[in-house]
């Protein structure tokens, strides 16, 4: 009996100190506010009016006590503010904080929900903190922005849920879903980064456009700087500094890539992007260092890469390139996938690395053969990259991209060398 009555009590408080420290964190934001009508005792007694609420619909098995609380809340704060309208604040964001609060107590009473309810307090905290710098972000926002997040919203939350997800077609290679779910891992990571970029723009510097413009596209962010150096020759130590960085940042990317759609070969790919990068990252800093100031950076203008029309053609080009990947490796093994991964590899290393996780996922290609296949890919498009800077830009930038590129291949094989050394090992 002893027992169970210190079960109950510790079950007791930990709902109501829960529940308790929410509203007072929720309070505090609002409290430093000094045009809020609820302030740090109000979102305390507020998360604890929700949990008493909890309590009671509990134990008298009556629901409608939780509704019955959040409309009192409700028409408490609506009754405040209409008695004593403010034209500095309507508002409208501490009324809806404070339901969050009640709604947050009441989730706390309940173990199944209070790690919920301490995520979604934290979460509605920050959004309260962070009002100016929000309202600033909104502000920079152009239509060509929004209507890139409107599209994103299109591809993940409209597109993606109505597509079987089945195989179809020779060995069961092409599935919508998984074809369409890596349009969106992709165009989800390139708005990132484009949208990083509007917000950051050109103000940090050469590393950090090379970063997001490789979030973006690593290709275009190349063939702009190249462009770039041969209108200004000046510019050329910095082209090469964006140009690497962004090239680098593809390596993190496929690395991230495949811990997100297949961890289980994060482990094998890992030394040869490891490998690649660091030389690589070498060679730019040592680039970066004798660079000098540049006080005025040329714009890096990146297209929308949430269009529909963008998305389909890489949705397009991955289901081919993996149907492609399954049929050579079938009737050609590792010889018809490399083959599949040096072409594709020219235009669009994202294609062949998921089409290569896809198979491993499938068990129709192993572990060593899915890693030569992305390290192919990444070695031709270094190659295709420094094609076109030699053929825009020169062969004054041309070398020193050479030299940054040969770092990063060689640092690849490397790591490659170590990779495969295990395996025989193994």
């Amino acid at each position: 009996m002893t027992t169970l009555l210190t079960n109950v009590g510790l079950e007791f408080a930990q709902g109501f100190l829960t529940a308790l420290g929410l509203g007072l964190l929720m309070g505090l934001e609002r409290e430093r506010r000094t045009t809020s009508r609820a302030g740090l005792r109000t979102f305390g007694l507020t998360a604890l009016l929700g949990a008493v609420c909890a309590l009671l619909a509990s134990h008298f098995d009556a629901p409608w006590l939780i509704g019955a609380g959040l409309l009192a809340v409700a028409a408490m704060m609506i009754a405040s503010y209409s008695v004593r309208p403010d034209p500095n604040d309507p508002g409208t964001t501490s009324v809806v904080a404070l339901l969050l609060a009640f709604g947050f107590g009441a989730m706390a009473w309940y173990d199944e929900f209070r790690s919920q309810a301490v995520m979604l307090a934290i979460v509605s905290t920050v959004l309260l903190y962070f009002k100016a710098q929000l309202k600033r972000l909104t502000s920079k926002l152009t239509e060509r922005d929004i209507i890139s997040i409107l599209q994103f919203a299109v591809l993940s939350l409209v597109i993606l849920p109505i597509l079987p997800d089945q195989g179809f077609g020779p060995y069961q290679a092409i599935n919508p879903y998984q074809v369409w779910w890596m349009v969106v891992l992709i165009s989800g990571v390139s708005l990132a980064g484009y949208g990083a970029l509007r917000v950051a723009g050109q103000r940090h510097g050469a590393p950090l456009l090379g970063v997001l413009g490789g979030l973006v596209s690593s290709t275009a962010t190349t063939l702009v700087y190249a462009r770039h150096s041969r209108e200004t020759p000046t510019l050329n130590r910095l082209a090469l500094v964006v140009i690497l960085t962004a090239n680098l940042v593809v390596l993190v990317r496929l690395s991230t890539l495949t811990a997100v759609v297949q961890p289980g070969l994060l482990r094998d790919l890992l030394p040869q992007m490891l490998g690649g990068a660091l030389a690589g990252l070498v060679v730019a800093v040592l680039m970066w260092r004798h660079m000098g100031r540049q006080d005025d950076l040329p714009e890096l203008e990146l297209r929308n890469p949430t269009e529909i029309r963008t998305a389909l053609t890489f949705g397009a080009i991955y289901a081919v390139v993996l149907f492609l990947s399954a049929w050579l490796a079938d009737i050609a093994g590792s010889r018809g996938l490399y083959l599949v991964a040096l072409a594709s590899g020219l235009t669009d290393v994202d294609a062949i690395t998921l089409s290569s996780l896809r198979l491993y996922s499938l068990d129709r290609v192993t572990a060593h053969q899915a890693v030569t296949a992305v390290g192919l890919a990444v070695l031709a498009n270094l190659g295709f990259k420094l094609a076109v800077v030699t053929v825009v830009a020169g062969r004054q930038l041309a070398q020193r991209v050479a030299l940054g590129f040969s770092a990063v291949a060689i640092g690849g094989l490397g790591g490659w060398w170590l990779g495969t050394a295990s395996w025989i090992a193994g």
